[in-house]
């Protein structure tokens, strides 16, 4: 069975619209392209390695009208060999309307978006999902993904679409390696989906901060 991954750039304060451009999404969105003044080597670096072995993408419509304005349009090899990448492999849309797929390799997935996913992860090995908050929100509720890749940058917006936004369910995650860090301030963690629900504790006691299940002990 292959694997989801949820690729994200996000505020401190988890605002995740928008981060590219200011037409990105203008909806009364007043800080479109947020994510540009911070975006830098070690940002783009890991961003490229993070995409090796992508052999599928899931979009959202609007983050999909934008990929396919963009990288058709692209010169190969620029921007990591990106475009050649996003423009050979098979492209998923979840939308309830009637999108344009005019980007070679875009499939429209059908009204069972679940059923749909799943149906994905049996057919790739490394399926990514790119922006798409709304999108993501289905599958944070659904627990459908298996790694979560966010990028915190260190500006606090206070509006905008958030990463969790009414769609996240009690879960547990695990995280994979070091967290990275970039010369703007820039954190990169990846988290893994873990078994499991959050559970209480008492902080008084002497084994705080040990996690059952052999998850990693974070006593101080």
């Amino acid at each position: 069975m292959g694997t989801i991954h949820i690729d994200l750039f996000a505020t401190l304060d988890l605002v995740g619209q928008a981060p590219g451009d200011p037409e990105e999404d203008p909806e009364g969105f007043p800080f479109g392209g947020w994510q540009a003044p911070l975006f830098d080597e070690t940002v783009g670096q890991h961003v490229g390695a993070g995409m090796q072995g992508m052999d599928a993408l899931l979009l959202g419509r609007r983050t999909y009208d934008i990929f396919a304005g963009f990288w058709p349009n692209q010169v190969d090899g620029v921007d990591g060999g990106i475009a050649t990448l996003f423009n050979s492999i098979p492209k998923y849309v979840a939308s309830r309307g009637n999108p344009d797929l005019d980007w070679a390799g875009s499939t429209q997935l059908g009204p069972d978006l679940v059923g749909a996913v799943r149906e994905l992860r049996d057919k790739h090995e490394n399926v990514h999902v790119i922006g798409s908050l709304d999108l993501v929100q289905t599958l944070l509720h659904e627990r459908l993904f298996d790694q979560l890749n966010l990028w915190i940058f260190p500006i606090v917006l206070g509006v905008g679409k958030k990463v969790f936004d009414g769609g996240a369910v009690p879960a547990n995650l695990t995280l994979l390696e070091p967290p990275v860090t970039s010369p703007h301030g820039a954190v990169l963690l990846r988290y893994g989906l873990a078994a499991g629900t959050p559970g209480g504790g008492d902080m008084r006691r002497e084994d705080r901060g040990v996690a059952e299940e052999g998850r990693a002990t974070v006593q101080p």
